[in-house]
């Protein structure tokens, strides 16, 4: 690792840690990732997400008591961090987390209300990484903020957004199936490995007991065999013998 890298690694951990969550912060993250040393980077990304999913939960912990603004300034800076380093898994998590989080203080801040579009936009991403289970939790909190919409629709915009309420039922369905399916699968790979293993503590003395056995069958075939040519040899020689007398 080069010294100017390893300065800005230094750097951008002192900037977590002292809590400066800003622009400034986020580019020299993104000066360490596009470093040339393929290497050294793959080991530096490792620390990084390491020490981003580390400082997230505790700052989270922190912030516990502030008002909404300032913890949702946080989580986007957390997921647009997250987003860089490309750990799709925290990424996600926490712009559930920034979107739940609206939902509930939404009832005193209208300002903070979530859209369907946001939520729709957060399913599709979580379907297209394969979180199957909080997709479809997504398309259900869509739907709610849907139905709330079509309340009281203009009706050129009723007919629109009952396509997108089929759009969404469509997509919650497919990830509830892919979810399911995703378990059936896991419960089927388990059972596998657990009846793999047994076999494997079953098999070896079998195997043992059975290369036991051709094996004493392998050399006594020897044997008998050497005895018979040893009658036949020790024939031939009387044979021999008698014929000269």
């Amino acid at each position: 690792m080069s010294d100017a890298l390893a300065q800005q690694i230094s750097l951008f951990r002192s900037l977590i840690k002292s809590r400066r969550f800003d622009d400034a912060t986020l580019r020299i993250l993104e000066s360490v990732l596009v470093s040339k040393s393929v290497k050294s980077l793959k080991e530096v990304e490792s620390s990084l997400r390491a020490l981003l999913r580390s400082e997230s939960l505790s700052t989270i912990r922190e912030i516990a008591e502030k008002p909404v603004g300032q913890k949702l300034l946080v989580l986007e800076f957390f997921v647009r961090a997250f987003a860089l380093i490309a750990d799709v898994e925290s990424c996600l998590a926490l712009r559930y987390e920034a979107l739940h989080m609206r939902e509930l203080e939404s009832a005193s801040c209208q300002w903070l209300e979530v859209s369907y579009l946001e939520w729709l936009n957060f399913a599709e991403h979580s379907l297209d990484n394969g979180f199957y289970s909080i997709a479809g939790k997504a398309c259900e909190n869509a739907l709610l903020c849907l139905t709330r919409d079509i309340a009281d629709p203009k009706v050129d915009e009723f007919f629109e957004n009952v396509q997108v309420l089929e759009k969404i039922k469509r997509l919650k369905d497919f990830a509830m199936t892919s979810a399911a399916s995703c378990s059936v699968q896991a419960q089927a790979a388990e059972y596998l490995k657990k009846k793999s293993t047994e076999k494997r503590k079953i098999n070896p003395s079998f195997c043992t007991e059975t290369r036991c056995v051709a094996s004493t069958m392998f050399s006594n075939g020897i044997k008998r065999r050497n005895v018979q040519k040893l009658h036949e040899l020790q024939r031939t020689a009387c044979a021999s013998h008698t014929i000269q007398l």
